[in-house]
Formats: structure tokens, sequence, C-alpha cells
């Protein structure tokens, strides 16, 4: 078994590509999310793993920290962030810098990320729109999980979190990407442990994560192959 600790998002495509690796491998997967922060505090704890899947700026921080093998470092995803209503609400207009800006001053309420890299990202995009102090008046940060779970409950109005981890809750619409003037994109890897029992068995699910036969199942679940 290889034991893998993967950033929320990627949660929707790893679920998919675990159940085929062991299907074509015969080799089962053991898989631990959590935000990427909360990831990096506990490989800097010891935590026992096989492979980690986070941010590339979080495994090439790790593999300074000789926590993961250099030379290990697959690039396996690309991500961007986005907004979610609940499902069946108005979507509003994010279509412009303006528009967005506009968008959420006007909701009831925001809710974002307090660890993950799409939250520390929006909080400081808020404050570089000047805006921040009106929407954390307001907002709801999450301390873990999928900020659209607040949306679909009801509590918020607008979700803000990596696409593809919007996409994995039920009862909310993806309203679409943030502008492309403000965007940011993401470059999700994993990377072997030095101290994985098993670093073969790590290395084919790597391979496996970026060969192009996966790129459908990014695609599926709101990524793009790396």
């Amino acid at each position: 078994m290889i034991r893998v600790i993967s950033t929320l998002a990627v949660m929707g495509a790893m679920t998919a590509v675990a159940a085929r690796f062991e299907a074509e491998t015969g080799t089962s997967i053991e898989t631990d999310f959590a935000p990427t922060v909360a990831l990096l505090q506990r490989l800097r704890a010891d935590e026992v793993a096989d492979v980690a899947i986070l941010t590339a700026q979080g495994i090439d921080d790790m593999i300074v920290a000789g926590i993961i093998r250099p030379g290990t470092r697959t690039d396996v995803a690309l991500s961007v962030v986005g907004i979610a209503v609940k499902a069946g609400a108005p979507r509003p207009d994010i279509s412009s810098v303006d528009a967005f800006r506009t968008t959420l001053l006007a909701a009831r309420s925001v809710c974002y990320s307090k660890i993950g890299a799409s939250g520390i990202f929006f909080a400081g995009l808020i404050d570089r729109l000047g805006i921040a102090a009106a929407i954390n008046a307001r907002a709801v940060i999450a301390a873990s999980g999928f900020t659209a779970e607040r949306v679909a409950s009801g509590e918020c109005d607008l979700a803000v979190q990596q696409i593809s981890e919007l996409m994995v809750v039920p009862g909310i619409e993806v309203v679409g990407p943030l502008p492309a003037e403000i965007q940011t994109t993401a470059t999700f890897s994993g990377g072997i442990l030095t101290r994985s029992t098993r670093p073969e068995q790590a290395t084919s699910l790597l391979k496996f994560l970026a060969s192009p036969g996966i790129a459908p199942i990014l695609r599926r679940t709101g990524l793009e192959p790396a």
C-alpha cells in the first residue's frame, strides 16, 4: 500500500486516479486530504507517508528541508480560483475586475479558506482591490475543508476556492474563474518522502499521475494537466 497525503485541490481527481492505478497495478493507495498549509505543518512534524501532493512551492520547500527526496518533484496539475453560488441562485457577474469587485461588495457573505492556497491568495487580492475591510466584516473564513459547503447550506452567498475544490461539493454551481487580470494559476506537484519505505511504488504512482492518459480525469474535475 502507498500512503499519499494530498492537498484538497486534487481530491476529485485523485479519487478516480487511485481507483484506476489500483486496478492497473494491483497496488492499493491510502489517501489523506487536507489544505496545503496543514500538510506542510504535518510533514515538518514527521508525518509518515510515501507521497505528498502539494503546491509546487510546497514540494520545493520540503526538498530544501530534507523531507522530500531531491529530483522527485513531479508537476501534476494546474488549477485556477473560481466563485460558486448555491444551486439555483442567480449567477453574479464576475466577467471583469470591476464587476467582480461589485459582486463581492454586494454579497451578504463571502466564504474563503484560512490556510488553503486559494484563501491566502484571495486575502491578498481583496486587500489590493481596497475592499478587504468591507468583505472581512461579514466574511466566513473557513479553518479547513471546502468553502462551497457554507454556500450549499445557505450560510454564505459566495464561495471562493480552487475550481476543482468547488466542484466536489453538491448543491452548488460554479459561476466561473476570476477575471484573467487578477487570476492566479497554481501548480500542484507530487514528491516522494525521504522516509518512504516504498520508493519504487511511489515513483510509479507519480509517473502515472503525470501520464497523458490522466488528462481527461484532470479536466473533468476542474484541473488542467501540468
